[in-house]
């Protein structure tokens, strides 16, 4: 189930269509036949194997398209660089990225990388597109320029919520880590938990990033007695945050967001995974049985790469992106930034092999898309 995270650097740099000076870019505008993404994603740091492997999933679909001739005869190259989950990188790489003439920023990741680099991109009037793990702010329908592939925490954590309601779980605490992400993760909970008039959270406790400091977190929630523990944090954190409760003797529920990283989570728990219940905002990557699967399974198998969530919403995001680039020529139109920003603005109800996008969804519309999933200690996905 898991990926080696050699795969994935190899695979990254041997599969990524990497463009390489200004001169090209101009070229590509000229001839009109070639549109240019700038990504920041972490390649090394906290989150590397999320930014990688969703970096995969997107180059993996590009490249399948250009080989075709591109989407509607236009060829996609994105030109990648590693922000190490660090915010100020990110917003760093927007300025660079926009400053060398790409089209649009896309897949960025992290809630404060994002919330960084939009900060650039906005008063540019640059395309945003498929950020992951963006802060709900970002899901302001006044941002007009802001596209988005997978939910919002809000919808993650209605869904979360909704689901310990229908187990008659009252005493609620979050985990978090301190950061953007983390503290926007607990808002959504509490937010939540209003909205389904639920009793408010019993506790919550944070640790620092990506750290299996965690023991005061842990001593914390467990004198508050909670049914289940929400929580919002990466792998490596949520990791030493079960096995540390687990030690401790509770036996309650824990449940995460779908930016925990399932993958990597299996990677570093084990057998230890069993019974933990994680939010899913795209089709499980063993879903043969869905067409959006079967067409990302028969790319992955021309490539070293392994199936993971995360590889699988990098593809359903180049794809998304590559549908706005037909549908903006389609109309006879041209895929700059009005041609695209308009098409974009029309894919409210895609069906894509089975799998539904709504580029510009209104609060909770997304709850319906949202999976929520356990995984059995031999590693096996369970609806």
């Amino acid at each position: 189930m898991g990926f080696s995270r050699r795969q994935l650097v190899l695979s990254g740099i041997s599969a990524a269509t990497v463009v390489a000076s200004p001169a090209l870019w101009a070229q590509s505008s000229k001839s009109g036949q070639k549109l240019v993404l700038g990504q920041s994603v972490p390649l090394t740091g906290a989150a590397d194997q999320i930014g990688l492997a969703y970096l995969n999933g997107a180059k993996m679909y590009f490249d399948v398209i250009n080989a075709k001739n591109g989407a509607a005869g236009y060829k996609i190259d994105v030109k990648v660089l590693d922000d190490g989950y660090n915010p100020a990188k990110a917003a760093s790489n927007a300025k660079q990225l926009l400053n060398e003439g790409v089209d649009a920023l896309f897949g960025f990741a992290g809630t404060a990388s994002c919330d960084a680099a939009f900060a650039v991109a906005k008063p540019a009037g640059a395309l945003f597109f498929a950020p992951f793990a963006a802060s709900d702010a970002l899901h302001d329908p006044a941002l007009a320029n802001v596209f988005h592939v997978r939910p919002a925490l809000a919808d993650e954590a209605y869904k979360v919520v909704r689901h310990c309601a229908t187990l008659n779980q009252d005493r609620i605490a979050v985990f978090a880590e301190d950061d953007a992400m983390g503290r926007a993760g607990l808002a959504a909970v509490n937010q939540a938990l209003i909205d389904l008039k639920r009793p408010p959270i019993v506790a919550s406790a944070m640790s620092p990033v990506n750290s299996d400091k965690v023991d005061a977190a842990a001593a914390l929630l467990m004198k508050a007695q909670p049914q289940a523990i929400i929580q919002v944090s990466l792998f490596n954190s949520s990791a030493a945050f079960i096995r540390k409760m687990r030690q401790t003797g509770y036996g309650g529920q824990f449940l995460n967001f779908s930016v925990v990283g399932i993958d990597p989570l299996f990677s570093a728990l084990g057998k230890e995974i069993g019974g933990i219940v994680i939010s899913q905002v795209v089709p499980s990557p063993r879903s043969t049985g869905t067409p959006i699967v079967k067409e990302y399974l028969d790319a992955l198998n021309q490539t070293d790469q392994a199936p993971s969530y995360e590889s699988m919403e990098g593809y359903i995001a180049a794809r998304s992106f590559a549908e706005g680039v037909r549908r903006s020529v389609s109309g006879g139109g041209k895929p700059d930034r009005a041609g695209l920003k308009k098409a974009f603005e029309s894919m409210s109800d895609y069906d894509m092999g089975g799998f539904r996008v709504n580029l510009r969804p209104k609060k909770y519309e997304s709850v319906r898309a949202i999976d929520l999933v356990s995984i059995t200690p031999d590693g096996k996905i369970v609806r």
